[in-house]
């Protein structure tokens, strides 16, 4: 497929902007200015550096959020070492493409086998969080210009889907992220070929994406249609891949790697009371998604068709985890607003209607000031205050008590002690009895959810003595004893 598209045609006719003109140098004791193509990529670093010490100062003070990153590691490191990718979290010896379908997360393997550590993959998230911010500040300034172009840029590097990922540890959509940023930045230019090209790789990130393929390759037909037949049929034929590839994946690709031979999320795809149950939640979220972002002008843009699938299956699915604002799901749904944005504001200048041209000619700037106001009540604003950059005693504690686990060693654990095991030992979910008895049993009871914790180690394994080895800052440690 990648291969055939090749041979398609790039098409723009659009000359360059002031924004993208190349400055020249002044004369001799002028001020020296930056170049609008720097603009990007001083963004992108700004960006990188935010979200890096976010996501690691949490990791620092033990506030992961869920088992996620732990999985993730027990993952990459799998690949790491060129092995199945294994995460036993979600089971002994459970393959983790039989859970989710992300080979693309085999990409960290090389940065993890240096520096084996569930940071590696908090660092190389935001890493790609940042870099979508190139080709939406590169895409929008083509539109309109520097100014605006770094406005809508601030805004989506700010906005509160990218700043929820963020704070959640660590997901693959981190790799969806840019890809669809690019894609969209390539519609805009006219290039439909490297538009196609940037969107195949997300049937590799996650198993629903390939409909957001279907909707990307859905956008270039239509931008496409009055200037190139042949772009627009080759468009036609990479949505189609898309909806195949998913339909393989849920049916055929995931049940295979499945201990059940099925896919375990149909469950959640069932409708529950139907797409209007919660109506009021997930209008609440429609509206976050469309209103502090774009002020509703998105909604003249064709490229907004690539948020449907997503906001499709969610407000679909019959578990409310996916209807909110929280977490990590409306990541992907951030550069298809910021470039459908700067798309609706390049068409709306030129609007008959005097409200909508003074509209669109302002809205970059309330963007940006709406993504910096949210701010003050967003992860980002833990940056400000000092106990981000404080480890406590209790903390240490912590730590030192999870070093008494011997490297190798089998472990099952809650959300706490995960993410500082995993890179050494073989860890398991706590809660449901297991055919491997662990080693020993780490767990953070500070809040007495576990009661007793010997005996909560013997009702998960019958006939194992578990004795507590130490216990710190609500975190106790049970090692299981000979027999």
């Amino acid at each position: 497929m990648s291969g055939v598209l090749l041979a398609l045609p790039e098409t723009s006719t659009r000359k360059a902007t002031a924004a993208e003109r190349p400055s020249r140098n002044g004369p001799p004791g002028s001020r020296i200015r930056l170049r609008p193509a720097a603009d990007p990529h001083l963004l992108a670093a700004a960006l990188f550096a935010a979200y890096t010490a976010l996501s690691v100062l949490r990791y620092r003070r033990m506030e992961t959020l869920s088992w996620d990153l732990g999985i993730f590691e027990q993952v990459v490191r799998a690949y790491a070492h060129l092995q199945a990718p294994v995460a036993d979290l979600k089971g002994p010896g459970a393959n983790v493409l039989g859970d989710h379908f992300s080979p693309a997360t085999a990409l960290l393997a090389p940065a993890y086998r240096l520096f084996p550590t569930p940071v590696t993959l908090l660092v190389a998230q935001s890493a790609l969080f940042a870099l979508a911010a190139v080709p939406v500040v590169r895409g929008s300034a083509r539109l309109l210009g520097r100014g605006p172009g770094l406005a809508i840029g601030v805004a989506f590097g700010l906005s509160w889907g990218i700043q929820r990922a963020v704070d959640f540890d660590f997901h693959e959509i981190c790799f969806a992220v840019p890809l669809i940023a690019f894609s969209l930045e390539a519609v805009l230019r006219g290039r439909w070929r490297a538009a196609l090209l940037y969107a195949l790789p997300l049937v590799l990130v996650k198993e629903d994406l390939g409909l957001t393929v279907s909707a990307l390759a859905v956008v270039v037909a239509v931008r496409a249609r009055r200037t190139s037949p042949r772009a627009t049929r080759w468009a036609l034929v990479v949505a189609a891949f898309g909806a195949v590839a998913v339909l393989v994946t849920l049916t055929l690709v995931i049940p295979a790697f499945n201990s059940t031979d099925s896919y375990d999320y149909w469950t959640k795809m069932d409708g529950g009371a139907g797409p209007l149950a919660a109506w009021d939640v997930k209008l609440h979220t429609l509206l976050w998604t469309l209103v502090p972002t774009t002020g509703l002008l998105a909604l003249r843009s064709p490229l907004l068709l690539a948020a449907l699938p997503t906001l499709g299956w969610r407000f679909l699915s019959s578990d409310d985890h996916y209807w909110s604002t929280d977490w990590h799901y409306s990541a992907v749904l951030m550069p298809v607003l910021a470039l459908a944005l700067a798309d609706a504001v390049a068409t709306a200048r030129t609007s008959p209607r005097p409200w909508l041209r003074t509209y669109a000619r302002n809205l970059p700037a309330c963007a940006a000031a709406a993504a910096l106001a949210l701010t003050t009540s967003l992860p980002l604003s833990a940056l400000t205050a000092s106990a981000t950059y404080r480890k406590s005693p209790q903390v240490a504690a912590v730590e030192r008590l999870l070093e008494r686990v011997p490297d190798g060693a089998t472990v099952e654990a809650d959300i706490g002690p995960i993410a500082r095991l995993t890179s050494r030992c073989r860890v398991f979910w706590v809660g449901t009895a297991r055919p491997v008895v662990p080693r020993y049993i780490a767990i953070d009871n500070s809040d007495g959810w576990a009661g007793n914790p010997v005996e909560y180690a013997t009702t998960l394994h019958p006939g194992a003595v578990y004795t507590i080895t130490g216990v710190a800052g609500g975190y106790v440690l049970l090692k299981l004893q000979p027999q």
